[in-house]
């Protein structure tokens, strides 16, 4: 590296310093940053590819960097400019040759680069190859804009070749909706994934000027939940979420061990839709509601499901189906299920929706349910064709919702709603 030293203590902002560490670790591959505006996690992505690249260098390791924006055109007034002033900031401006066509940064001593590429054209994905080494970085800013994780999947399958460890970086601003499949995949879990939230507040006021700060004070004042969005990165919602109520958090081993008023339900799979089993806690003094275990799978056989369900209902307590489908109930009973279809009434959906609504709480173990976490958080109203709300709920993507209105069916009734 140059000679001239930096303490990258004073170019990250204190709230990445352990992100840094974990890097310096290699503990994660896939390392999700979301945040709001002037959170620098932009800056702190750049500052890392470049450092760590030039690191590489001087142990021996021969490394590359590949950086996407969803549309080329956008790639130069931004994550360009955004390697361009990491460098700067790291005093090695002599050691990168600088490419304007095609966008491209090459580390003198080594020959390595870091490439600058659109997801609009997905025939040139496959395409992608460095001369010397492997790619080893890969950066997607505004990662929410793209299509969906299947399209970064599958570049990430390309690219992440020929080497022993890799850094895949993904940074957003949360969009408001919780449907928003960027805002859903930060849910899931796996063990070298890192998910990290930043806002302006960790960045030290100096770094970003007193206007800034002006401005982020006066949204406050005028509207607070925008203030939110916008500079805290909270998924503020549309307005059109269903349940307002729900707490994702873990449920202790302790605590389903106390649970005495638990419920089973479960919806049937139809051939590519899956089958969901739930088992949950009603504290009905609280009412609150603890969602702790789940099944969902698509194509299962009947015999398959009714010995998956097994190994969780061992006294075989009852489970509310759908009574939609008798024959499929009787099968179950045959299969040594004690199992019963719900007495739906008119209005059905409806009116479970609405109870699950009224509770004061569901609280969901996101470990042990990832599906319900999923359909729960992202149940959301649909537009009409001029932006309005439909009064109806939405009948997909809500398996979990329907087994758990079976599963309360008794409690429903308590209350004089309908299941």
């Amino acid at each position: 590296m140059n000679k001239q030293i930096v303490k990258l203590k004073s170019i990250i902002a204190p709230s990445f310093h352990q992100v840094h560490r974990d890097i310096k670790k290699g503990l994660y591959t896939h390392h999700w940053l979301k945040g709001g505006r002037g959170s620098t996690k932009s800056s702190f992505i750049s500052i890392e590819i470049i450092f760590n690249m030039m690191k590489d260098s001087k142990q021996g390791k021969v490394t590359n960097a590949v950086i996407f924006r969803r549309v080329k055109d956008t790639l130069r007034g931004s994550v360009f400019e955004q390697m361009l002033w990491a460098i700067e900031k790291l005093k090695c401006e002599s050691e990168w040759e600088v490419n304007y066509s095609p966008l491209k940064l090459t580390y003198k001593p080594l020959g390595t680069v870091i490439l600058f590429k659109g997801a609009d054209n997905p025939l040139k994905m496959k395409s992608i190859k460095v001369a010397k080494g492997y790619i080893k970085y890969i950066w997607y800013e505004e990662v929410d804009e793209f299509e969906g994780y299947d399209k970064i999947r599958n570049i990430n399958q390309s690219l992440m070749r020929g080497g022993p460890k890799f850094c895949v970086f993904y940074s957003f601003n949360p969009p408001e909706s919780q449907r928003n499949w960027a805002n859903m995949e930060v849910l899931e879990t796996r063990k070298d994934k890192l998910v990290h939230h930043s806002n302006y507040l960790g960045v030290p006021r100096e770094w970003l000027g007193k206007q800034f700060i002006l401005e982020a004070e006066h949204l406050k004042k005028v509207n607070h939940l925008k203030y939110e969005h916008d500079y805290l990165g909270a998924v503020t919602g549309t307005g059109g979420e269903v349940f307002t109520n729900v707490t994702i958090r873990k449920i202790t081993d302790e605590e389903i061990a106390s649970f005495d008023r638990v419920h089973r339900g479960l919806d049937f799979g139809y051939a590519s839709d899956p089958l969901h089993y739930t088992v949950n806690h009603y504290d009905k003094t609280r009412r609150r509601l603890y969602i702790f275990y789940e099944i969902h799978k698509a194509g299962m056989s009947n015999s398959s499901a009714v010995e998956t369900i097994k190994q969780e209902n061992k006294s075989n307590n009852r489970i509310v189906a759908d009574s939609a489908e008798p024959r499929t109930i009787a099968e179950f009973k045959k299969l040594g299920l004690k199992i019963i279809g719900a007495k739906k009434g008119p209005d059905s959906v409806e009116h479970g929706v609405k109870f699950l609504q009224d509770l004061e709480e569901i609280i969901i173990d996101k470990e042990r349910c990832p599906n319900t976490a999923r359909e729960f958080l992202g149940y959301e109203l649909e537009k009409d064709k001029e932006g309005n709300f439909k009064a109806e709920f939405p009948d997909k993507n809500n398996h979990s919702i329907d087994s758990i209105r079976y599963s309360l069916e008794d409690e429903m009734k308590a209350k004089k709603w309908l299941v």
